[in-house]
């Protein structure tokens, strides 16, 4: 992308989530040029993708093309492409295909990526869930697993393909494990002859002390007695010290499962430690009050990757709605700085956290005023607010449609299984007599998986925490 001079200032947004999103909008009205740069062409409403992963909701329904969004924001230019380094001095972005973008100022909201505490080995067999990618390979996974296990003639081995494991017990970890075992023990029931879905154990792992640890106490053990009722194992105080393939190792048990999901943690997207800026041990830019780097006022940085803390004392959560509010705050602070007005200091309003367990039950918390809601009404309260934070009027109408359906018959109608898939369904060295791990791979486990401490993450620092309030 050539450099080109303009004669007024071009203000270049990096990333297309909830931040960088909601910073161009807000720009809408100031005399700037806005450039948002996005490796993909959509923006992702994160918050339900896990719906995507358990077949619930087709990937469209909760993205919307970013062009489309913007479409009628006639200051605002949409670039697709990969940024990969910062160059502050020059004012400039590099991208992966070599182009170099020029900035005025520019906003940084690339989010963050899974965390596996130094073990990027663990990611290929232990899926996390960040993009419409992830979650269809889960869902994929998912799915063949109960076809492998109808062609399953060894009782041990069908064990092992029906047996799910779930990595973390934030809302991404107990959405998704809920989700499941709603799957396997009522839209699946009727489809197979030689097995019996509602048999298959989801198992819900958690390092601390109990499910959903940044919610009050009340509604962490009504979460857990809500999944524990409708089948979920969970276990807490159980650190996974491996993952490999045919299983997972807590402690020194090793449970044999075909099916892995990793929502145990996050650390900052790359781009934080390249621009040459003081950051985290997880790679998180620590920025000031008015969101801007220190001795770089023209650079912001927001959402997941932005470390700064809250009125409370203690860093912001990374959840949609501190990406929301900065990106608006960020672009506020640039027109004042064009209309020669002071900047403003960021304070998060926290509106409250929510998560869903299963059919008629869910957890809501708002600070102000002081609210702890759970079960029917809490349930309610989580699908008008997502279903009313949804970008687009055919998104909000489509997901509608397709919880109804859901709610009156069981059936959830994305159950589609992509790519192929004769491998998976007999794959290679997965056998019965194979799903105990062996004397060496028993020794190296026992010699210890210590992480790197500059590559663990946050744990349960993402936007799946909390789905964003609706307008206004």
């Amino acid at each position: 992308m050539a450099t080109r001079t303009m004669t007024v200032p071009n203000v270049v947004v990096v990333g297309g989530g909830f931040g960088g999103l909601w910073a161009a909008r807000a720009l809408r009205r100031a005399p700037v040029v806005v450039t948002l740069v996005d490796r993909r062409n959509h923006h992702l409403f994160q918050p339900l993708l896990y719906q995507v992963a358990t077949a619930a909701l087709s990937p469209a329904d909760i993205a919307a093309p970013i062009r489309s969004v913007l479409r009628r924001q006639k200051n605002v230019e949409v670039f697709m492409g990969e940024v990969v380094d910062v160059d502050r001095a020059a004012r400039q972005l590099l991208l992966a295909d070599g182009q170099r973008i020029a900035y005025d100022y520019l906003i940084v909201a690339t989010g963050a990526t899974h965390a596996y505490f130094g073990h990027p080995e663990w990611e290929p067999i232990a899926p996390g869930l960040k993009t419409v990618e992830d979650a269809t390979e889960i869902r994929r996974r998912f799915l063949l697993a109960f076809e492998a296990a109808e062609q399953e003639r060894d009782e041990v081995a069908r064990r092992a393909l029906l047996t799910f494991v779930v990595v973390g017990a934030g809302p991404t970890g107990v959405e998704m494990s809920g989700a499941m075992t709603e799957i396997a023990r009522k839209s699946l029931t009727r489809d197979f002859r030689h097995i019996d879905p509602s048999s298959a154990r989801i198992i819900l792992i958690e390092g601390g002390p109990r499910v959903l640890a940044a919610y009050d106490e009340k509604l962490s053990a009504y979460a857990q007695r809500a999944l524990e009722r409708i089948g979920v194992q969970v276990r807490l105080n159980s650190i996974v010290t491996k993952v490999e393939e045919g299983g997972v190792w807590v402690g020194d048990e090793f449970i044999a499962a075909r099916n892995v999901v990793w929502a145990a943690g996050v650390t900052a997207s790359p781009l934080g430690k390249r621009m040459d800026a003081e950051t985290d041990r997880v790679g998180r830019v620590k920025v000031q009050p008015d969101l801007s780097i220190p001795g770089d006022p023209r650079v912001f940085v927001i959402g997941d990757l932005a470390w700064l803390n809250g009125d409370d004392g203690k860093p912001l959560p990374g959840v949609a709605q501190v990406a929301m509010q900065q990106g608006r705050q960020a672009a506020k602070n640039i027109a004042r700085d064009l209309r020669g007005e002071p900047r403003l200091p960021f304070h998060y309003r926290d509106k409250g956290s929510m998560a869903t367990i299963g059919r008629r039950a869910a957890v809501l918390q708002m600070p102000r005023p002081h609210v702890l809601a759970k079960g029917w009404f809490a349930w309610m309260a989580w699908l008008f607010i997502h279903v009313m934070s949804l970008i687009g009027f055919r998104n909000r109408i489509s997901v509608f449609i397709e919880w109804a359906w859901n709610y009156l018959t069981w059936q959830r109608g994305a159950r589609l299984i992509t790519g192929e898939v004769s491998p998976d369904l007999k794959p290679e060295g997965y056998h019965a007599h194979e799903l105990s791990p062996s004397p060496d791979t028993q020794a190296a486990h026992d010699a210890g998986n210590r992480a790197a401490e500059d590559e663990r993450g946050w744990m349960g620092g993402d936007v799946h925490q909390a789905a964003p309030a609706p307008k206004g």
